[in-house]
């Protein structure tokens, strides 16, 4: 039986912006999202199988009016809560909000200097995220920063590095662009060479005044992996993809998916307006691409390589979206693959 641990829900589509590389495509609502009363029935699925942890995102969640109903559900289970938001819409009201919710912590994302996160999202919008970072850090909520990596701002990994010192976060995530959604339509150059961004964070893991790590889709099993995912205890290593293992999506309008990365209609596994969420997951048949993993389906480089087994061919949705195989890394940094290596 699999133990579902986390979950990223999507909890509407509305957005301020309509970023270039955004994977779900966000800026208007789709017109058949979960009422407020699906979505607090779909809280109280989640707390009854035992969820842990979920993070809430858009679209924009503070786009959507009842999102501080949704958190007081969740929180009341004992469900701790991380919003993920652009920061665009920060008031004094939305952190008083936040903290009665019960909100664990909120992630602003922020993917670079000012020109260079202004050109991808919004004119004026790196001034408004850093204004948010400041009033939730002096408000007391617990906040990080997450950065969608693509072939251009990963250049800036070392100004940006500085810009951000100064701020008392907690956390840094780097995880790369997948061509999805926005990011596909708009032909964003996503591909880059791994290894830098790893030597970035092995440069800087010590000294940062906040955790400082990459996402699943960045590695693996480098010499080294065991500090490179936020915590610096030389043993938190990729241990391949939990989706539907450990980890679900639900998107706006109540589908169901292992990772709200895979958007992608092939990886519903039902609907909340049709199946309950506990039997969608217990569904001996659902997440047949993880649950019925085996070494014997990796492919490429990845089926001769003696770590295959463990991170079983990498993030499932980098690779999908990147060349369309689902059992091969087509940039692994321990292969040393470099960007124009990639299939595309």
């Amino acid at each position: 039986m699999y133990k579902l641990a986390r979950c990223v829900w999507e909890i509407t589509l509305a957005c301020c912006f309509s970023c270039r590389y955004c994977g779900s495509g966000g800026g208007k609502a789709r017109p058949d999202e979960l009422s407020t009363e699906e979505c607090l029935r779909a809280a109280d699925e989640l707390a009854a199988l035992g969820c842990r942890r979920v993070s809430l995102i858009g679209g924009e969640v503070f786009m959507r009016r009842d999102w501080k109903e949704i958190v007081k559900r969740l929180s009341r289970h004992g469900i701790r809560v991380n919003l993920i938001t652009n920061g665009f819409l920060m008031t004094e009201r939305l952190l008083t909000d936040i903290r009665e919710a019960g909100t664990e912590s909120v992630s602003v994302s922020i993917d670079g200097p000012r020109e260079v996160h202004d050109k991808y999202r919004q004119c004026g919008s790196f001034d408004r995220a850093a204004a948010a970072l400041k009033a939730l850090t002096q408000a007391g909520i617990p906040t990080s920063v997450i950065s969608t990596l693509n072939a251009e701002n990963v250049g800036f990994l070392e100004e940006f590095y500085r810009l951000l010192k100064p701020f008392p976060i907690y956390a840094w995530q780097l995880q790369a662009c997948s061509p999805m959604g926005n990011a596909a339509k708009e032909g964003v150059a996503y591909a880059f060479d791994f290894r830098q961004v790893i030597a970035f964070v092995e440069k800087h893991r010590q000294e940062a005044p906040f955790a400082l790590g990459i996402a699943d889709n960045i590695g693996y099993f480098t010499p080294e992996e065991g500090n490179l995912r936020g915590v610096q205890n030389g043993k938190t290593v990729f241990r391949g993809c939990a989706a539907g293992i450990s980890g679900i999506g639900i998107d706006s309008v109540g589908n169901v998916r292992g990772c709200e990365s895979m958007y992608d209609a092939r990886f519903n596994e039902g609907n909340l307006r049709e199946r309950s969420l506990k039997e969608i997951w217990e569904d001996p048949k659902a997440f047949s691409y993880n649950r019925s993993f085996s070494p014997a389906m990796l492919t490429g480089a990845c089926a001769s390589c003696e770590m295959g087994p463990y991170c079983a061919g990498g993030c499932r949705s980098y690779d999908y979206f990147t060349h369309g195989k689902l059992y091969e890394s087509p940039a692994c940094a321990r292969r040393q693959t470099a960007p124009e290596n990639i299939s595309e």
